[in-house]
């Protein structure tokens, strides 16, 4: 059994360096796919990275009536974060927001002056809600215009972010779709290129084909270069693509840093070399078994 998986890979290999043109054609379609997998898939990590800190940027203030106490404010907090829809809470006094004002506009002198005439707070206590997910700021919208909320609170800023936040929400849902589309597109067209290759290299060796099948050869032994064929064209591509994708990353890091400071793509790349590579392999080796086991199932009868 060992003998014959040996003598299996060994023609494999020999197919493989055969073909030679016609190996190395569909090696660099499947390099092409691969290099496409991997920037689709460090284009969905910078989608997400740049998608949870526009998300993280986003929320709903509520302001109350000067006339709401703090206990009053500490218990609709409490309320609120009891909700599932609600990721995070922070709570903004009035003399808080008296600093923060003060803070925004200490470089405007008439807006001193004015600061320094008043007599009273003329700010509001607020709270700042983040929800768990932007679909979610309708449901929680709509738990503050009920009682006993309702009469504590003098404004809800959900109105003024609604467009920003249903907007961000199309922008997640056309990218899942568009990321979907994208990697069916390039499943397609890798199984396409790898099973004319097989279909070919059968076609070129039928002659060897029926020799092998009058002195005895089994089915599988038979079968199994074509098979080990399609493993290395994807196992090649996988590795290629990585060392390929290594410099292009390295050079565009930087600039991408300036759009999405969240996150270094160079360094998240380096860290995570061996998940990326892992994805290669299994794209690369499931797609050469796939479409090499396509074709001998419709071009090697036997």
């Amino acid at each position: 059994m060992f003998t014959t998986l040996l003598r299996i890979i060994k023609y494999g290999l020999q197919g493989f360096w055969r073909n030679g043109w016609l190996s190395t054609t569909t090696l660099l379609v499947m390099l092409l796919t691969l290099l496409a997998f991997i920037g689709l898939t460090l284009f969905n990590v910078l989608t997400d990275t740049a998608l949870a800190a526009l998300q993280d940027k986003i929320d709903i203030s509520v302001y109350f009536k000067t006339a709401a106490s703090e206990d009053d404010i500490l218990n609709a907090k409490n309320a609120l974060e009891s909700l599932p829809e609600v990721k995070k809470i922070e709570y903004i006094s009035r003399d808080k927001a008296l600093e923060i004002f003060k803070s925004r506009h200490q470089n405007d002198p008439t807006i001193a002056q004015a600061l320094e005439e008043l007599t009273t707070n003329p700010l509001n206590a607020s709270l700042n809600v983040k929800a768990r997910d932007p679909k979610e700021y309708a449901a929680i919208a709509d738990y503050l215009e009920k009682e006993p909320l309702k009469v504590l609170i003098e404004k809800v800023t959900y109105a003024q972010n609604a467009v920003i936040i249903e907007r961000l929400d199309k922008i997640i849902k056309t990218g899942e779709r568009a990321g979907l589309i994208l990697t069916i597109i390039l499943t397609l067209a890798a199984i396409l290129v790898t099973f004319n290759t097989i279909r070919l290299a059968i076609y070129s060796n039928r002659d060897e084909i029926g020799i092998m099948r009058l002195v005895g050869a089994s089915n599988r032994f038979t079968r199994g270069p074509y098979i080990i064929e399609g493993i290395i064209y994807g196992l090649s591509a996988g590795i290629i693509s990585i060392l390929a994708a290594m410099p292009a990353v390295y050079f565009v890091s930087p600039y991408i840093n300036v759009f999405i400071p969240e996150i270094n793509l160079w360094n998240y790349f380096v860290s995570s070399i061996v998940k990326l590579l892992g994805y290669q392999f299994f794209f690369g080796i499931g797609l050469g078994i796939v479409s090499s086991w396509i074709a001998v199932r419709r071009y090697l009868h036997i």
